[in-house]
């Protein structure tokens, strides 16, 4: 359903839109006829995204800040309201569509040999970054508004080396459930998606840019690709107002589970 056919464009914010499955939704939803909000750490990045989505007929506006930072949180999101021209009162344009993507995972190992720091940034991104994000949104969100949050495989199964990161994901999971107690009562309808395996940058980062070990995960099948997981965010968004999907999980037909996989040998 392309949303510009139902009047003025929506608008929608995508945090960690820089890249991966933020980037692919924001061109996605540009071009399905939504107007997009764009978020993430990477100023040069979020301006060629942007530039992308204004050539697929979107409105788009940008703000750079770490969704760990509360206060740049709510500042950042402030901005991009006004910059949209929407509003927390009763009569203000709304914000119909949150997709609360930003998240990482850094490093693979038994949790004895894990580092503060990288525990750290994977909590403080993925449970407090997305807690931040969806707070300071949600007064500027109404009933038939929306929000996607990305959770992963990894927040339904645990797996060898996962600990803090699936840990991370559990809590997305369990908190996705919650909001969707919490604001059922004002109509904002919340979803998951929860990836399995996708190239992305997400093992550059795990792997902290070794690249031989970030490539190896891909071997022998076909991963999931940013676009899958950006069709889903648009199929999500474009259900009849009666309809929320709740939790979706998708992974490579080559993936059965967290555990079980048909690899090839290359």
């Amino acid at each position: 359903m392309n949303q510009a056919a139902n009047g003025p464009k929506p608008w929608v914010l995508i945090s960690g839109a820089t890249s991966g499955f933020g980037e692919a939704t924001a061109l996605t939803l540009s071009a399905a006829g939504w107007n997009v909000l764009l978020a993430g750490r990477r100023q040069e990045r979020l301006e060629r995204v942007a530039l992308a989505c204004q050539t697929a007929g979107a409105e788009a506006h940008i703000a750079a800040w770490d969704v760990r930072d509360r206060e740049a949180t709510d500042h950042g999101v402030a901005q991009l309201m006004q910059a949209a021209g929407l509003g927390s009162g009763d009569g203000d344009p709304k914000l119909r569509a949150l997709v609360n993507n930003a998240g990482l995972a850094v490093g693979k190992g038994p949790f004895d040999e894990g580092l503060d720091d990288d525990w750290a940034r994977m909590l403080d991104t993925n449970v407090k970054g997305l807690l931040f994000l969806a707070r300071a949104c949600v007064p500027y969100m109404c009933a038939g508004s929306r929000m996607v949050n990305m959770g992963s495989i990894a927040g339904k199964q645990v797996y060898t080396g996962g600990n803090v990161y699936c840990a991370s994901k559990h809590a997305v999971d369990a908190l996705s459930q919650a909001m969707r107690i919490d604001l059922v009562d004002r109509g904002i309808g919340v979803s998951q998606i929860c990836p399995g395996a996708a190239e992305t940058e997400f093992s550059m980062v795990r792997f902290k840019g070794d690249a031989e070990a970030a490539e190896a995960v891909y071997q022998g099948y076909d991963p999931l690709v940013a676009q899958d997981i950006a069709d889903a965010v648009e199929f999500v968004l474009s259900r009849p107002g009666h309809v929320c999907i709740n939790d979706m999980v998708i992974m490579p037909t080559a993936q059965a589970s967290a555990h079980h996989w048909n690899k090839q040998p290359s």
